[in-house]
Order: C-alpha cells, then sequence, then structure tokens
C-alpha cells in the first residue's frame, strides 16, 4: 500500500517552505532514520528524516520547489515490498487528493479507515503517530500539543485555523482549560485594521526595461508578513537615552588584552549591550513579558534575541539566560549564533520565542534608529554607534564617547514610566559595567 509523504511543519510557525534538495531518488531503500530531503523554511535549512521503512515509489515535489505548503504531498512510499513498476502513481495520487481533501473536514463518527497519511517527520521532532483509525487522527502543531497539554485542552474539540485545518497555538490558548472551544475568528488583515486600501502594484509605475525583478525568497516574505502584522497590530512607542561609554571602552580594552591566547575571547560593545540589557531585565521585570489577549506573561529568564543581518534578510538568534551568562560565555555564543545564522543552519529553537531583543546597527556609522517590534517580545533596543561628542559636565564642555540606544516599547505591556525606569538601569550598567557584578 502506498504511504504518502507529506511536507513537514519544522517549525510552530512555518505554514509553507521550499524542498531545497532530494537526498534520495525513485527507487531508493530507505529506512527509518534516513535523511530524505533538505528542507529550507524562512529562517533555517532543516534535514528531514524518515520515519517508515520502504522504496520512493515517486517524488511529486522537484528539489528546489518555492511555496510548498505544509501537508502537501511531496512523494510516495512503497511499503509491504512493493515494487515502483507495480504501483499505480495516479491511484496513488488520486487517494493522496482524497485524504488531503479529508484532513481539512471534519470527521465522522462511522468513517470508514482511510490509508495512512505521513511517514516522515523533522529530525528531533516529535514522533509522528499512526492510529489505527486514521478518521480520528487530530492534526496538530507540537506546539500547540505542548500548551495543550499544560493548560488541559482537549485537543479534540478544538476547530484549527492553521493550514487545512491544523490546530495551532493560538487555537489553543484561546481555548478554555477543560472545555470545548470556539472557533477561533480569522485574524484581520492589516489593511482591514488601517482602513486604507492595498496600494498599488509597483509595476504599474515603471517600464519593464528600466528595472530588475527579484522574485521574494521564503525569508523575505516572511519578514515583510510579520513586520506587516506587527506595526498593525502593536501600538509602538519610543524612549531614547544617551549613554556615555568611555568606562565601558576601557573596560572591553582591558579584558580583550588579558585574554587568552588560545580559545580566548574578543570583547564587543554589542556583547556589553546585551549583558546590560539583561542586568535592566532582572531589575524592571515589567518589560521583560508578552501579550497575550488573556494575561501579560512575565518572564522568568532574560532570552535575549540579537538581530544578524544576512544577505537575503534578518534573523534574530536568542542567547537564553544571558542574566545568569558571564561577557565571555556571552560573546562565543553570540559569534557562534551569528556563523550559523549566515549559513541557514539554526535550530527553530535558536531563534523562536525570547522576551527582548536588540539591534545594532553602530557599526555602520548609524547614529540613532528605531525598530520594529517582533512579537512576542514587548519590546526592541535600537543601538546605534558610539561617537566622541561634545557634553557638558558640571558646567564645562567635555568631548566623551556618546551611545545613543532607542527603546520601542508594546504600550498594550509596557508604560512610559515602566521604559523609563528599564532605560535608567541599562544606563547606569553601560556607563558603570561594574554595577553589573552587583
Amino acid at each position: 500500500m502506498p504511504i504518502n509523504i507529506l511536507m513537514p511543519a519544522l517549525s510552530p510557525t512555518m505554514e509553507e517552505g521550499k524542498l531545497s534538495k532530494w537526498l534520495v531518488s525513485e527507487g531508493d531503500e530507505v529506512k527509518s532514520g534516513d535523511i530524505l530531503a533538505e528542507i529550507e523554511t524562512d529562517k533555517a535549512t532543516m534535514e528531514f528524516e524518515a520515519v517508515d521503512e520502504g522504496c520512493i515509489g515517486k517524488i511529486l515535489v522537484p528539489e528546489g520547489t518555492e511555496g510548498v505548503k505544509v501537508n502537501q504531498p511531496i512523494a510516495v512510499l512503497l511499503v509491504d515490498e512493493e515494487e515502483a513498476g507495480n504501483t499505480d502513481i495516479e491511484a496513488a495520487m488520486s487517494s493522496i487528493k482524497a485524504a488531503v481533501t479529508a484532513e481539512a473536514t471534519p470527521a465522522k463518527p462511522d468513517a470508514s479507515t482511510p490509508e495512512k497519511q505521513t511517514t516522515v517527520a523533522p529530525k528531533a521532532a516529535e514522533p509522528v503517530a499512526h492510529p489505527a483509525n486514521a478518521a480520528a487522527r487530530i492534526f496538530a502543531s507540537p506546539l500547540a500539543r505542548r500548551i495543550a497539554e499544560q493548560k488541559n485542552v482537549d485537543l479534540s474539540a478544538l476547530q484549527g485555523s492553521g493550514p487545512r485545518g491544523r490546530i495551532v497555538k493560538a487555537d489553543v490558548e484561546a481555548a478554555k482549560a477543560g472545555s470545548k472551544a470556539a472557533q477561533p475568528a480569522a485574524p484581520a488583515s492589516a489593511a482591514a485594521i488601517s482602513g486604507i486600501a492595498p496600494l498599488q502594484d509597483a509595476k504599474l509605475f515603471f517600464k519593464p526595461e528600466d528595472y530588475e525583478e527579484i522574485p521574494h525568497d521564503s525569508m523575505r516574505k516572511a519578514i515583510a508578513r510579520r513586520l506587516t502584522s506587527a506595526k498593525a497590530l502593536i501600538p509602538h512607542f519610543y524612549l531614547t537615552i544617551d549613554c556615555r561609554i568611555d568606562g565601558l571602552m576601557g573596560v572591553r580594552a582591558r579584558l580583550n588584552a588579558a585574554a587568552p591566547k588560545a580559545d580566548g575571547y574578543k570583547l564587543s560593545v554589542n556583547d556589553f549591550v546585551v549583558k546590560a540589557a539583561a542586568y535592566a531585565l532582572a531589575r524592571v521585570p515589567e518589560v521583560n513579558a508578552s501579550w497575550t489577549d488573556s494575561a501579560i506573561l512575565r518572564h522568568k529568564h532574560a532570552d535575549i534575541g540579537v538581530a544578524v543581518a544576512l544577505d537575503f534578510g534578518l534573523i534574530t538568534p536568542i542567547v537564553f539566560h544571558a542574566g545568569e551568562k558571564g561577557l565571555a560565555a556571552i560573546s562565543n555564543e553570540v559569534k557562534s549564533l551569528a556563523e550559523r545564522a549566515r549559513s541557514k543552519k539554526l535550530k527553530p529553537q535558536e531563534f523562536e520565542g525570547g522576551t527582548f531583543a536588540i539591534s545594532n546597527l553602530g557599526m555602520f556609522g548609524i547614529r540613532e534608529f528605531t525598530a520594529v517590534i517582533n512579537p512576542p517580545h514587548a519590546a526592541i533596543l535600537a543601538v546605534g554607534a558610539g561617537e566622541q561628542r561634545a557634553i557638558v559636565v558640571d558646567g564645562k564642555v567635555e568631548v566623551a564617547t556618546v551611545m545613543t540606544v532607542t527603546m520601542s516599547c508594546d504600550h498594550r505591556v509596557i508604560d512610559g514610566a515602566t521604559g523609563a525606569r528599564f532605560l535608567q538601569s541599562f544606563k547606569m550598567a553601560v556607563e558603570d559595567p561594574a554595577a553589573m557584578l552587583l
């Protein structure tokens, strides 16, 4: 009996991906754990391994195909000693289409048992279940299952709002523990929220010979979608403060000079910024929070995302428990995360989530800027260049190295005075790094 190999959800937010490369061919024998393909999401390239044993009967989606939807059939696996030459691929395709349609349709109690639906799962993901009655199978993301277990929510009572009726995190969070949840309303578009009609296609204003058309990749689409939503839905406000960093620069120089020659470290100003942000989050925990429709989540650890610019977009890998790490550990971790981010080798858990974010454009000579909040964070710190400026101290003009930082705040979570207290703590830590030892 042919088994449908479906496009996997490699992260809780993934809706589609690029089938970057097949590592098997039609007719190849595969075993559980064999790597079948490389799947490129908007953030990383991940290996995709088999769960069942069998023979690759037909590859339905060629490598290099972009925009492959989660749960879309990508190949057919033959089991029970079938041979590709003896398999009716057209019949298998009809079976696949019927099965995919059935996934999006609520099952009836007397439904007959359909064919097995999936045989592969992303590496390190939860095991894929193969129930005897696939009609009763609950399609939910791994994150949704974990939250449902924690909140004692019955997944069978939920109507999923994800691709093909898949239950996602928002569906579970909208449900009451132990009760049946109503179907969540579809999220409003940014245009509907703002009351502004969609923009005209830019192509209408230019001649084809006057521009080069560069198709969007999956990362650029995700950035556009997430930031448009964030800017439209989150009420931003901004707070700016200047920090004198002459003392920080002196401490940095001394620590780098004392670093071991072998396996040493080289501290950057950004490493101090990450540590200072973690220090301030511990003292003003109201900023270390996330908004949900039912409650504000006050986080217990400072998990700080550090924005990394890529040739093809932007990603924010996370330094977890930054407040509990020293400068050398933070420095080495940020460098490792940035290197793997540029090669698209990060794992989803290394860039999804976090409680706060930092975007530093100082190395490009940018004096100050504002950044867009990246949910689930309630704030992001935009860091400018440290530059010599004339300042007044005790009535006298002095030359000092000054760094301007601007914090974008989610006004649903953070009030103006709260944000100001955070920046005061941050400024104290940056201007006197020894304060972070307190």
